[in-house]
């Protein structure tokens, strides 16, 4: 079982992504402990970081197609005209 620093030290990510992605059941097993005295943590086990991926950092590039562009319309063609003269 890793504590969440050692998750975040594997990872690369922060503690507090790790803590959310563990809230979010994102680590399979991944157990809440909540000592009489003391903060709640979690312990996340090893076998929970096979397969997990990383993503890059914002939101996922929406792929463009040529179907999907949007056709210019005339004032934006003039737009586009006055502001290069």
């Amino acid at each position: 079982m890793l504590t969440v620093k050692q998750v975040a030290e594997c990872t690369g990510a922060g503690e507090s992504s790790v803590r959310l992605w563990a809230k979010a059941g994102k680590f399979p097993g991944a157990v809440l402990i909540e000592p009489p005295a003391g903060l709640p943590y979690w312990m996340i086990p090893d076998t929970a970081l096979e397969g997990f991926e990383l993503r890059g950092r914002g939101r996922p590039v929406k792929p463009k197609e040529e179907s999907e562009k949007k056709p210019s319309t005339e004032k934006s063609k003039r737009a586009r005209t006055a502001k290069n003269n």
